[in-house]
């Protein structure tokens, strides 16, 4: 698995991206870390430069990174993951909740909203899904359509241009499998939840879910963000991240 460090310091910082996303998706934070930090910023199986798994299931998954953060776990982690990318860390996070200090979930969906499940309709699914994302005129169609979901110089389907499109729809099988938000109830660590002031409903609807399950999470809305926040509003999820250091 292909992983990025930024920094040498004792306080360890690991980045799971989101659908479509690479290890790059963390950039804008690099220049914001502070100097007794570290940072590892993932490429998780089948995207950017990690090869794909043996076996696409949540299991397989959860267990090849719950051991990769085990080996970079010199200090308890603050895990940030951004849209699907905090789903997946609350999945390590059940699954072995001591190796966190914190979690920082970025524009996390709680549930998999209607227009997404389109995609694993068996007979269309896959057909919608390709006339999306897979081509340049479904790409710009979409792009333009939500605009309101981001800022004016921001691109919600540009990380679809060079992607591996079969990891990616297995992840979002693998999304639209998992259970709900309330199986993750017991986790007990300190959690921020950022999302942006322009986001889809679904991720607003999704924060009270998510009030619920964690009642110790901090959540910030993001001014003037749309659904990308690492892209949209860097330094204020900055201030966040590294609030403590």
């Amino acid at each position: 698995m292909f992983i990025e460090k930024h920094g040498n310091g004792k306080n360890i910082y690991a980045g799971f991206h989101g659908w479509s996303g690479d290890h790059h998706t963390f950039d804008t934070l690099v220049s914001f870390l502070p100097p007794d930090s570290t940072f590892f910023s993932y490429d998780l199986p089948g995207c950017g430069n990690s090869p794909e798994p043996e076996s696409w299931n949540s299991e397989h998954l959860t267990s090849m990174l719950l051991n990769s953060l085990q080996k970079i776990a010199l200090n308890p982690i603050t895990l940030i993951g951004n849209c699907s990318g905090a789903i997946l860390g609350l999945m390590v996070a059940k699954k072995n909740h001591q190796l966190f200090s914190r979690l920082v979930l970025v524009d996390p969906f709680a549930y998999m909203p209607w227009y997404f499940s389109i995609f694993l309709n068996k007979y269309i699914g896959k057909h919608a899904y390709s006339l999306t994302f897979t081509n340049s005129v479904g790409r710009w169609i979409t792009n333009v359509s939500l605009k309101a979901k981001r800022t004016e110089h921001s691109n919600l389907t540009k990380s679809f241009e060079k992607v591996n499109h079969t990891s990616v729809y297995q992840y979002l099988k693998i999304l639209g499998e998992v259970e709900g938000a309330f199986q993750f109830k017991g986790l007990s660590m300190p959690i921020d939840i950022l999302y942006g002031e322009r986001t889809f409903n679904a991720v607003k609807n999704s924060i009270k879910i998510w009030k619920n399950v964690f009642p110790q999470a901090n959540t910030y809305e993001l001014k003037g963000a749309g659904h990308l926040p690492l892209e949209e509003s860097a330094i204020h999820v900055a201030k966040i991240l590294f609030k403590s250091q």
